[in-house]
C-alpha cells in the first residue's frame, strides 16, 4: 500500500470510530422523564445559542472570503470556507453528542463508577476524533486539489476565525451564568451548585458545553490545522516528502489515540484519573512507535524523529505540571483553600501567586522541547515536534469533553432527585473533570505556542525577513504593540463577563424575589430568562475582540512594514504564553480550592472559608474558560493573517 494512501484512510477511520462511538453511547438508557426532561433543556439552550452563534459568524465569513478572493486569490478564499465549514461542524457534533451523553452518564452512575466512566469517555472521544478526521482530510483534500502549501493557508485562517468567536462567545457565555448562579446561589441563598431552584442552574450547565466543549474542538481543530499547514510550508523548500510528513505522522496519531481511547478502563482501585492517564500514556508510546517507522520510511533523516520526541516530552511535561498546579491533592490548591480560612481577600492573593508561579516549569519545559527539535532539525524540527504533540489531539480532546459530560451529569443527578450514592459516584467523576480541563488547557496553550512559533518563521520567509533587528525603531514598537494585545483582548474579555454577570446576578435576584416558593420548591424559576441573557450578552460582547484580533496585524503591516509586524507577533507569542498560562492554572487552582474545601477540609460547604473560595472561584471562573483560552486563539489568529498578507504588506506598506 503506497503510504500516501494512509493519509485519506486515517480521516475516514477517525469518522468510522466516532459512529461506531455514538452508537455505543446512544445504546445506553436516558433514565427518568425527569432526567431526559433537564437534559432536554440543555440540549435545547446549547443548541439555541450554537445556532445564533454561527448564523452571526457565517455572516463575517462570507464577507471575508469575498474581501480574500478579491484581494488573494480565489483557492485562499476556498480554503478559508473550508476551514471554517469544518472547524464549526466539528464543534457542532461534538457538543450535540455531549448534550446527549450527560443523561446517560447520569444515568450510568447508577449502576456503579465504571459505567459512568464508559459513557463520559465515549461521549467526549465522538468529539476528538470528529475534529482530527475532519483536520486531516480537510488540509488534505486541499492539497491535493492545489499542489501548494501556500494556497491552503486560507484554511488555517478559517478554522481560526471560528475558534476565535467559538472560545470568546463560549467563554462570556458559560461564566456570566457560572457567576450569576454562584454568587446569588451558593453565598446569598446557601444552597448548593446544581439545585434545580437556581434559576441560573440550566444557563451554568449550557455554558460547560459551549465553553468547553464547542470551545476547546474549535481550538484544537484550529491548532491542528495551522500547524499542519505550517509544517508544510516550511517542509516545501526541503522537498516533497518533507511536504507530505506532517500529515503522515498526524495520521499515525489517529490510530495511536483510537487504541489510548479503548484501554480507559477502571481498574479495582477505582482510580479515575490513572484510568485516563493510562489512555494518554498508552497513545503516546504507539505514536512514538509509528513515528519511527514513518519517518525511517519517508524521510531522509532519522534527526525527524528525535525531534518529534520533544513534542510528546512537551506533552507528559505540561501533563504533570498542569495537574500538580491544578489538583485538589496537590499543595498549591490546599494552600489557597488554607488561604480561604482568613477570607476572600487572602483567597485571592494566593490564587494570584500560584497562577504566576505556574508559568515557570511550562515555559521551561517550552524551552526545552524548542532548542531539543531545534537541534535535530532545525526549524522544520520545531514544526514537526509540533506536529508530534498534536497528533494526540483526539484522546486530549476527549478528556476534555469528559469534562462538561461528567459535570452535566452531576447537574441532572441533582436536579432530578437522584440518591446520594448516585451523587457520590457524578462527584468522583467531576472533580476528576476539573483536572482534565485544566491539564488539556494546558496542552492547547502549549501547544499553540509552539504552532504560533512555526507559522511566524512561515511569515518571516513569505516577508523575505532574515533577521529582526531589536534595536530597530520599527521592530521596538511592533513588541511593544504585540506585547500588550494580550493584555488589552484579555480585559475586554473578563470586563464582558463582569458586564454579563451583572444582568445574571440582578436577574437570579429578582427572580428569588419576585417568583414567590422558588426556595420551598412550589415554584419553578423562569430558566429561559437567564439563558436568552447570557446567549445576548456572548453575542453582543465577541464582537469587539473579534475585530481588535483580526485587523491589529493589518494595521500595523500596511502602516509600519513588515518588521513592525515581526516585532508584534513576537511580543504577543510571549506575553499571550505566560498570560494564558497564568489565568488558566491560576482559575483552575481556585476552583479546585472550592471543591477540597467542599469535601469536608477547613469546615466544609457552608463556612466562612466556603464562602471565600467562592469568591475566588469566581474571579478563577472568567480566567480559566474566558480569558486565557482565548489567548490561543489570538496569537494564531495573528499569524494567520499575517501570513495570508505578507506579499502586500511588502508592497504597500506607507513605511
Amino acid at each position: 500500500m503506497n503510504l500516501n494512501s494512509i493519509i485519506p484512510i486515517s480521516g475516514v477511520i477517525a469518522l468510522l470510530f466516532a459512529a461506531y462511538l455514538i452508537f455505543s453511547v446512544f445504546k445506553k438508557s436516558k433514565g427518568t422523564p425527569k432526567m431526559q426532561e433537564i437534559s432536554n433543556a440543555i440540549k435545547d439552550g446549547a443548541m439555541a445559542y450554537m445556532n445564533r452563534e454561527y448564523k452571526t459568524v457565517s455572516i463575517v465569513a462570507i464577507v471575508l472570503a469575498a474581501i480574500l478572493g478579491w484581494l488573494i486569490n480565489i483557492p485562499t478564499a476556498i480554503g478559508f470556507m473550508v476551514g471554517a465549514f469544518f472547524s464549526a461542524l466539528a464543534g457542532y457534533i461534538g457538543m450535540n453528542m455531549s448534550v446527549r451523553s450527560n443523561v446517560r452518564a447520569a444515568q450510568a452512575a447508577k449502576k456503579g463508577l465504571k459505567e459512568a466512566l464508559f459513557v463520559a469517555v465515549r461521549g467526549g472521544a465522538v468529539t476528538g476524533m470528529f475534529i482530527v478526521g475532519f483536520g486531516i482530510l480537510s488540509v488534505g483534500m486541499l492539497y491535493y486539489l492545489y499542489r501548494d502549501p501556500k494556497l491552503i493557508v486560507g484554511a488555517g485562517f478559517g478554522a481560526s476565525l471560528i475558534s476565535l468567536f467559538a472560545r470568546i462567545g463560549g467563554g462570556i457565555y458559560t461564566k456570566a451564568a457560572d457567576v450569576g448562579a454562584d454568587l446569588v446561589g451558593k453565598i446569598e441563598k446557601g444552597i448548593p451548585e446544581d439545585d434545580p431552584r437556581n434559576p441560573a442552574v440550566i444557563a451554568d450547565n449550557v455554558g460547560d458545553n459551549v465553553g468547553d466543549c464547542a470551545g476547546m474542538g474549535a481550538d484544537l481543530f484550529e491548532t491542528y490545522v495551522v500547524s499542519l499547514i505550517a509544517a508544510m510550508l516550511l517542509g516545501a523548500g526541503l522537498g516533497k516528502g518533507e511536504i507530505i510528513l506532517p500529515m503522515l505522522l498526524s495520521a499515525a496519531g489517529i490510530f495511536a489515540s483510537i487504541v489510548g481511547i479503548l484501554v480507559i478502563k477502571i481498574g479495582k482501585s477505582k482510580n479515575i484519573w490513572k484510568a485516563l492517564s493510562t489512555g494518554v500514556f498508552t497513545t503516546a508510546g504507539i505514536a512514538v512507535v509509528l513515528f519511527y517507522f514513518v519517518i525511517k520510511n519517508f524521510s531522509a533523516s532519522l534527526n525527524l524523529f528525535y525531534a518529534s520526541l520533544a513534542g510528546l516530552f512537551l506533552t507528559i511535561g505540561i501533563w504533570y505540571t498542569t495537574e500538580y498546579y491544578t489538583s485538589k491533592d496537590k499543595k498549591p490548591v490546599q494552600s489557597i483553600a488554607r488561604a480561604s480560612k482568613t477570607g476572600a481577600g487572602t483567597n485571592i492573593i494566593s490564587g494570584l501567586a500560584v497562577g504566576l508561579e505556574s508559568t515557570l516549569v511550562p515555559v521551561i519545559l517550552i524551552a526545552i522541547s524548542i532548542f531539543w527539535a531545534s537541534y535535530f532539525g532545525g526549524v522544520y524540527g520545531i514544526a514537526i515536534a509540533t506536529i508530534a504533540m498534536l497528533s494526540i489531539t483526539a484522546i486530549i480532546i476527549t478528556l476534555d469533553s469528559y469534562g462538561p459530560i461528567t459535570d452535566n451529569a452531576g447537574g441532572i443527578a441533582e436536579m432530578s432527585g437522584l440518591s446520594q450514592k448516585i451523587r457520590k459516584v457524578t462527584d468522583e467523576l467531576d472533580a476528576v473533570g476539573n483536572t482534565t480541563k485544566a491539564v488539556t488547557k494546558g496542552f492547547a496553550i502549549s501547544s499553540a505556542a509552539l504552532a504560533a512559533l512555526s507559522l511566524f518563521v512561515a511569515f518571516a520567509n513569505e516577508a523575505g525577513i532574515k533577521v529582526l533587528n531589536l534595536i530597530s525603531t520599527k521592530v521596538v514598537i511592533g513588541l511593544f504593540i504585540g506585547g500588550a494585545l494580550p493584555f488589552i483582548f484579555s480585559a475586554l474579555l473578563m470586563g464582558a463577563v463582569g458586564r454579563a454577570a451583572y444582568v445574571m446576578v440582578n436577574e437570579v435576584r429578582r427572580q428569588f424575589k419576585q417568583i414567590k416558593g422558588i426556595m420551598t420548591g412550589k415554584a419553578k424559576p423562569d430558566y429561559a430568562k437567564c439563558v436568552d441573557i447570557s446567549t445576548k450578552a456572548s453575542l453582543k460582547e465577541m464582537i469587539v475582540p473579534g475585530i481588535i484580533a483580526v485587523t491589529s496585524p493589518l494595521i500595523v503591516g500596511f502602516i509600519l512594514g513588515v518588521e513592525a509586524l515581526g516585532g508584534l507577533l513576537a511580543g504577543a507569542i510571549v506575553t499571550g504564553l505566560l498570560m494564558a498560562l497564568f489565568l488558566s492554572n491560576g482559575g483552575a487552582a481556585w476552583d479546585n480550592a472550592k471543591k477540597y474545601i467542599e469535601d469536608g477540609k477547613f469546615g466544609g460547604k457552608g463556612s466562612p472559608a466556603h464562602k471565600a473560595a467562592v469568591v475566588g472561584d469566581t474571579v478563577g471562573d472568567p480566567s480559566k474558560d474566558t480569558a486565557g483560552p482565548a489567548l490561543n486563539a489570538l496569537i494564531k489568529v495573528l499569524n494567520t493573517i499575517s501570513i495570508l498578507f505578507a506579499g502586500m504588506f511588502v508592497l504597500y506598506s506607507l513605511l
